[in-house]
């Protein structure tokens, strides 16, 4: 109330001096210099030089509240028993870890694992990003950095702790390779200065500094910075497998009402290649499409539709779809399929003819065993069910159409992987030394090969891609169980 009061008075008077015809100039001067040097006390300087930082007090969020991960949360875990019992690990002659840097797709867990973190160690905790420390001012980034780590002292001791923990986020940011900022030399300085306090060249050792980063682009990161006595460890964070999207799952839905019959087993199965914040959008999803509907329990059904949802977006309305592009579409479809069931049997999760995004339709795949390695084999494989529809419209439409476009590029990214892997006529080869022209021709000779060997499973099937196709237009939609029955109803008719 003082502050409106006294700005008023302030006014109020420089009006009165206008007023009556008196020069208020050096008056604007004077307030113009006093706000000045006003600034410059608050801030030390006319740029703030403080870095923003999260810290975070007495977490309840530990390393059980993360679902499947058990690997980095081992390492973690370790690494922070070294703080923990700092007194026991000096006794045995254990150099500290003095970071940790975490790496993987985005969406897998690496800042919760940070924030896990906090929970476990009693240890102050500050939470900042790489993006933060960037300036366009000489010296400001390195100062923040200086900053950050003597902040994190200050608590510590203020606390009556020996040690904290600083988590850095994006630190691809302010950890980029040395070099490649030609228009000056902010970058580098900033990540010098990271490397003295990772280094502890600093005197103040009272305080025990684990540095926690995180990134999904390691590879843009600085040689120096990613040596042993810096980063002492890198935990990479894969995508999860089967039983840890099971677990995430759960994890994600003990909070909402699900049906009896629901069965998240199917649902992690069907999932494949999502990442855990994938996950929980399923779940929060398919609660979604349960309050649509004004329906008190989530089911099995609307899990398999936030699944879609997630894949491709939005249901779109199937007005514009003529009855010509439905069947087409049906047909590209129905193709996929056959091709995927007999090259894998019981691949086949679900086809739809449901436009989604950019997709008219689409057929969804469940493998049996999640790969990490694939054969020549196994990629031929893939690439004839992507070719598959095309193929499929080919045969019983007499031409293809723009909509196997995206299978095309698809086709191509996995026919040049073939290439550079040395399973192709070629043989082992440096793809940077391979000339282009050649690159070309075996990658078109491999796929001339694939489509004729997929154009003679598909030949002669026109009944059961009729019938496919029936199903996909009244239903719109069907699972695998209902694909294989029509399968099964086929070989029956011709056994008998």
């Amino acid at each position: 109330m003082k502050k409106e009061i006294t700005i008023g008075l302030v006014f109020g008077t420089l009006s009165y001096l206008v007023y009556i015809g008196y020069d208020i100039t050096p008056f604007v001067i004077l307030g113009i210099l006093m706000f000045f040097l006003f600034m410059v006390s608050r801030k030390k300087g006319l740029i703030n030089i403080t870095t923003p930082q999260k810290t975070v007090k007495n977490l309840k969020f530990t390393f059980e509240d993360i679902g499947g991960l058990d690997t980095p949360k081992q390492e973690l875990k370790e690494a922070l028993e070294f703080l923990i019992k700092s007194t026991t690990v000096h006794k045995m002659g254990i150099r500290p870890i003095k970071g940790i840097l975490l790496t993987g797709p985005p969406g897998t867990g690496k800042t919760l694992l940070a924030k896990a973190a906090a929970g476990y160690s009693d240890a102050v905790f500050i939470a900042t990003s790489g993006s933060e420390f960037i300036e366009m001012y000489a010296g400001v980034g390195a100062q923040r950095v200086r900053n950050l780590f003597q902040k994190a002292r200050e608590m510590a001791r203020n606390q009556k702790k020996h040690r904290a923990v600083i988590f850095i986020d994006e630190i691809e940011v302010l950890g980029g390779k040395r070099g490649n900022n030609t228009s000056h030399l902010e970058y580098d300085q900033t990540l010098n200065q990271l490397l003295v306090e990772m280094d502890g060249l600093n005197s103040q050792t009272d305080v025990q500094i684990l540095l926690i980063a995180a990134t999904n682009r390691p590879d843009l990161l600085d040689s120096a910075l990613l040596r042993p006595g810096r980063f002492d460890r890198q935990v990479k964070i894969d995508l999860p497998d089967k039983d840890s999207r099971l677990s995430i799952l759960q994890l994600h839905c003990n909070n909402k009402p699900l049906d009896k019959k629901v069965n998240l087993e199917e649902i992690a199965t069907s999932t494949y290649g999502f990442s855990g914040a994938h996950l929980e959008n399923v779940t929060n999803e398919a609660a979604i499409l349960a309050l649509r509907e004004k329906n008190h329990l989530i089911t099995q059904v609307h899990f398999r539709e936030a699944v879609d949802k997630v894949i491709l977006g939005e249901k779109l309305s199937d007005r514009s779809k003529s009855a010509a592009t439905l069947q087409r579409v049906s047909i590209h479809e129905a193709g996929h399929a056959l091709i995927s069931e007999i090259l894998n049997p019981e691949s086949v999760d679900q086809i739809t003819v449901t436009s989604r995004g950019n997709a008219l339709g689409y057929v969804r795949h469940t493998p049996k065993e999640e790969q990490t390695l694939y054969t020549k084999s196994d990629l031929e494989k893939e690439i004839m069910i992507l070719l598959g529809g095309a193929i499929s419209e080919e045969l019983f439409l007499q031409e293809r159409s723009t909509g196997a476009a995206n299978d095309f590029q698809k086709a191509m990214e996995l026919t040049q992987r073939i290439v550079s892997s040395g399973l192709s006529r070629l043989g082992v080869i440096s793809v940077e030394h391979l000339p282009e022209q050649e690159f070309y021709h075996v990658s078109q000779e491999i796929i001339k090969a694939l489509e004729k060997k997929t154009k003679e499973i598909l030949e002669g099937k026109q009944e059961l891609i009729n019938r496919i196709v029936e199903n996909l237009k009244i239903k719109e939609k069907i699972s695998g169980v209902e694909f294989r029955e029509i399968l099964s109803a086929e070989q029956k008719t011709k056994s008998a």
